[in-house]
């Protein structure tokens, strides 16, 4: 009898204990479906400014939500390359995606007016000023997703093998430009090559390009540094990058973290332009004390010439684009009023 009841004691004890356990996996399963996940693609590696802009929105937005959201993060073309991000987001592959407007030649005609080369002071100016006109013109392409944050870079630079200080050293360099910028190497006489980013050191080494455009923070982050060894001093073009989210996964967010979301539009806008401002500074430092990369500097009367094949370049655009029935004269005028105002505010 005794031995019984202590049997029938052990089972009764054995079976509270899996209530109780069972209770607390439904309440710790619960508590995990009450997190909201999002995936964040983007076609470049961890190190660039994009993706470090990237590891920043998710730090403060998983902070300011007091973890309601956690943020994946898939970058290196892991999720989505550059040519299928916008798309790939809108069928919902990803929550959010980040790729450059200027990756896809004749779906921003608008933008591709202030991606022109325009007397931008450095990123800081150049993301304000992008930012500012995305919000006043928001662009049709994007009529079906959430803008989550725009910047940009500096002014492209030519980073070449040999020194190029004129029109006539770039007259038929093959340099590689990002897609809807090639029309400016063109202008300018170069023979511009289309390529991913991740392309450019093996076409480098094996002489399919001489030199590319882009940003001098590459300098450093892909020790380009390390095969280049000029950089002509003559800001060109920019490259705009916007970050936009699937409408229905916004639709779907409380109105607290769409709040959180809408505060850091403006904040990361801000904190990519500092941030590669002094990434840049760094970069050139870099190359120049480590590398001996020599900067070349363009004559007075050269850059008169190249000042105005691209203004010239720049107006003819912008009245194609009018004659579209887009309101481009309006947005130069904008353009440049903002350009000034920030400017002078750096």
């Amino acid at each position: 009898m005794r031995r019984l009841l202590i049997s029938m004691s052990l089972v009764l004890l054995v079976m509270i204990m899996s209530a109780c356990g069972g209770n607390e996996e439904k309440a710790s399963a619960g508590k995990n479906d009450d997190v909201i996940k999002l995936s964040y693609a983007f076609f470049a590696p961890p190190n660039t400014f994009p993706a470090i802009q990237m590891e920043e929105w998710k730090k403060r937005l998983e902070e300011r939500t007091d973890g309601k959201v956690q943020v994946d993060l898939f970058t290196g073309g892991t999720l989505l390359e550059a040519n299928n991000m916008y798309d790939g987001v809108e069928n919902g592959t990803a929550d959010i995606g980040l790729t450059s407007t200027s990756y896809e030649p004749g779906r921003f005609p608008l933008l591709s007016i202030s991606d022109m080369p325009s007397g931008y002071k450095n990123a800081t100016v150049a993301s304000k000023v992008t930012a500012d006109l995305v919000n006043n013109y928001p662009p049709e392409a994007l009529d079906n997703f959430k803008i989550i944050t725009t910047f940009a870079t500096e002014p492209a630079y030519i980073q070449s093998k040999k020194p190029i200080k004129s029109l006539s050293d770039l007259k038929g360099k093959q340099l590689r430009i990002a897609g809807a910028l090639a029309p400016i190497m063109s202008e300018l006489g170069a023979a511009p090559v289309g390529m991913s980013q991740a392309e450019v050191p093996e076409a480098l080494q094996t002489g399919i390009v001489e030199g590319y455009v882009s940003s001098r923070e590459i300098l450093k982050d892909s020790k380009l540094a390390e095969i280049v060894g000029y950089v002509t001093d003559y800001p060109l073009a920019l490259n705009t990058f916007i970050a936009v989210m699937n409408k229905e996964k916004w639709d779907s967010l409380p109105e607290d973290v769409q709040a959180v979301i809408e505060e850091l539009n403006t904040e990361m806008t801000e904190f990519t332009g500092d941030y590669l401002d002094s990434h840049v500074k760094e970069s050139m430092e870099w190359s120049i004390d480590s590398e001996g990369l020599e900067v070349v500097e363009l004559s007075e009367e050269e850059m008169k010439k190249w000042d105005k094949k691209l203004s010239d370049m720049q107006k003819e655009f912008v009245e194609e684009v009018q004659n579209e029935g887009l309101p481009a004269e309006e947005y130069l005028s904008e353009m440049e009023e903002l350009i000034e105002k920030y400017n002078n505010a750096d």
